[in-house]
């Protein structure tokens, strides 16, 4: 090999050194349920924060002169608080620097534990105020909590929908239970009756023997605090007993899967409460939904522009800190202020969102449908 030869690919190796050594490998974990009932749900969520992440790599984000390279490693937790535990403790071995998720209240109280503990910053949809009141540095809220959704559900339903006696039904999950409680409490100081509160659970199909004797009090709606596969199943179940009332619930019901499920019974009758507003009038809002609609084949459920929106703002944070290390860039991810798709991101000193919107939907065909402001 001639002299020349040799330079050249002595000069080549150390571009590739140079350029290696340039780049960080950053895991960003996400913890949502993707087998079960609820898997619709985790894996929307799971398609907005790999679209966020491939964005990020193709435009070769940088932080202190390093190109980053994300990698997600994303991982079931099944909606179970032991599982999303083990799911918690699996992604700080894998040395994660933050964590999207979980999805779920009762997955995100105890995980949340573990990821404080390890000095791993964590992003939770998780709405329960729990949450947020354990006073961890190192855990956000990106969306509502469960006071501002259940409570603004039951101011519609005494000021709009004019309700006058109301049954509750929760499952028993830290979601439901907190949603249903915060319904609760704002309908009775509305001047609602709550005429009957009634428990199930997040893996039940049957709700015959609650409807009849919710059936019996002569309610104007049901408040069901859970997830969309037994709200839609009980939606069901109240036209076959011909309980022809309203039915409301949280965020967890607000999407087009409830409306899948349930078919037919999915009608006018059935109001649900979600974070943020209607998608579709920025222009970041339609890229987005453009991009989802054109990577995926379908529209986007409840949470997928968190999740997108989230590790934008964790990578954000990275750069403005000028470090990848969660000790460096959760302070400043708790005192900035991000525009993302959902809106405007800033939080108070316990990471729960300043000035958090709400609105308030009802089913259509099928799918949600923003009401007129009120």
């Amino acid at each position: 090999m001639s002299f020349t030869i040799k330079a050249i690919c002595l000069a080549c190796s150390l571009v590739i050194s140079a350029a290696s050594s340039a780049q960080e490998v950053v895991k960003i974990g996400l913890s949502s349920p993707l087998t079960g009932a609820q898997a619709p749900a985790g894996k929307d969520n799971e398609s907005g924060a790999r679209m966020a992440v491939e964005q990020l790599n193709k435009s070769k984000f940088t932080v202190a002169g390093k190109v980053l390279s994300f990698q997600l490693l994303t991982e079931d937790d099944q909606g179970d608080p032991k599982a999303g535990v083990a799911v918690a403790q699996k992604l700080v071995d894998s040395k994660v620097k933050a964590v999207l998720g979980p999805y779920n209240s009762g997955v995100a109280i105890p995980a949340s534990k573990v990821y404080n503990d390890a000095g791993v910053v964590m992003a939770t949809v998780g709405t329960n105020p729990r949450i947020t009141q354990q006073g961890y540095e190192q855990v956000f809220r990106l969306d509502p909590n469960d006071n501002q959704l259940g409570g603004n559900m039951a101011v519609y339903a005494a000021r709009q929908l004019k309700l006058k006696k109301v049954a509750v039904i929760d499952d028993r999950t830290a979601y439901g239970q907190g949603v249903a409680d915060a319904f609760l409490k704002a309908a009775k100081a509305s001047q609602i009756d709550i005429v009957s509160r009634e428990f199930t659970n997040d893996k039940a199909s049957e709700f015959s023997a609650i409807l009849t004797s919710i059936k019996g009090k002569q309610v104007d709606a049901i408040f069901y605090g859970g997830y969309f596969a037994q709200a839609a199943a009980m939606k069901r179940q109240m036209k076959q007993l011909g309980l022809d009332v309203i039915l409301m619930g949280g965020d967890a019901i607000c999407n087009a899967e409830t409306g899948k499920l349930g078919g037919e019974a999915v009608n006018d009758k059935l109001y649900c409460v979600q974070g943020g507003t209607v998608l579709g009038d920025r222009a970041a809002e339609k890229a987005f939904l453009g991009d989802f609609q054109k990577t995926y084949g379908k529209a986007p459920l409840t949470y997928a522009p968190y999740f997108y929106d989230g590790m934008l703002m964790i990578a954000e944070a990275m750069k403005k800190a000028g470090s990848t290390e969660p000790a460096k860039f959760g302070p400043v991810l708790a005192a900035m202020k991000y525009t993302g798709v959902v809106g405007e991101y800033e939080f108070d000193a316990s990471h729960d969102l300043k000035n958090a919107p709400v609105t308030i939907y009802q089913f259509k065909g099928g799918e949600p449908v923003a009401v007129p402001a009120h």
